[in-house]
């Protein structure tokens, strides 16, 4: 039994998706799950023995929202060790590293805990520009996509990619046991996303770039806790210093094929979005 914590979410959904195509026995673990899910909650442990019954793999998303998710996250991760769990991936973040605080202590401790273990680092989701994410309504509604991120660029990736490397994390024979960073093909400035959302979607989209303490205060106004708003905004101050322009070859390493392309990704999730 391989149980997905998050089995809802982003990346979570496509996980245990593939997962169940490939036929391998999948618990979808979730705050308000459906009927052939089970209830999850980081922040109520009643909740974690039936979630651990006969689990052998996790896929550990952390806490939405939770700035410093260590404490929250390590006790539940030594039950699922003494439960019997033998390997754990865990979802982070190209911006976190293994360190003594937050999830990169999470990070550091995993192979600690357990014998066979991976870390996904992937760079921004490609998915923050669809759907109802807070850049795609701005740019549906006010024309912009507003960062402190200036001209630098990201390695923007399709969450479904990130899936398929974690799929691979949870049932190759061999653990990874091992980080893996995890970006797109291409690097690309959000002056250049700007303009494949204008191409694709038929809107004109462009990039208004602003301080990180108006960026925080812009998080704050759409209901973001203040602390979480701050940390999102120090990410972007981090990108304009150059920090995510970079991009690897994990998704082709691991799984056997190229990462999607941003304008490939638009052209799918925004096919039936032109005006008109």
């Amino acid at each position: 039994m391989i149980l997905v914590i998050g089995g809802t979410g982003t990346t979570g959904r496509i996980v245990a998706a593939k997962l169940a195509e490939r036929g391998h026995p999948t618990r979808i673990a979730s705050r308000h799950p459906s009927t052939e899910g089970v209830r999850f909650d980081w922040y109520d442990p009643t909740t974690h023995p039936d979630a651990l019954r006969d689990v052998r793999a996790i896929y550990a998303i952390p806490p939405v929202g939770e700035v410093d998710p260590a404490p929250i996250m390590l006790p539940f991760l030594e039950r699922a060790r003494s439960a019997g769990v033998r390997r754990v991936v865990l979802l982070s973040s190209s911006a976190i590293g293994p360190a003594g605080h937050g999830l990169g202590m999470v990070h550091a401790r995993l192979g600690e805990l357990f014998v066979q273990w991976a870390v996904l680092r992937p760079s921004w989701f490609m998915e923050n520009f669809v759907g109802e994410q807070p850049h795609a309504v701005s740019a549906r509604e006010q024309g912009e996509i507003v960062s402190a991120t200036g001209t630098a660029r990201v390695g923007f990736v399709d969450p479904a990619d990130i899936a398929e490397v974690a799929v691979r994390a949870l049932t190759d024979p061999t653990p990874h046991n091992t980080d893996h960073l995890i970006t797109g093909p291409e690097a690309l400035s959000y002056d250049e996303i700007a303009a494949v959302l204008s191409e694709v979607s038929g809107r004109p989209v462009k990039h208004r770039a602003i301080d990180p303490v108006g960026l925080a205060a812009r998080h704050t106004a759409n209901g973001i806790p203040p602390d979480f708003a701050r940390f999102l905004a120090s990410l972007d101050t981090a990108i304009a210093a150059g920090a995510e322009d970079r991009t690897t070859s994990t998704v082709a390493d691991v799984t056997g094929r190229t990462p999607r392309t941003f304008r490939d990704f638009c052209r799918d999730r925004l096919r039936g979005d032109r005006p008109g």
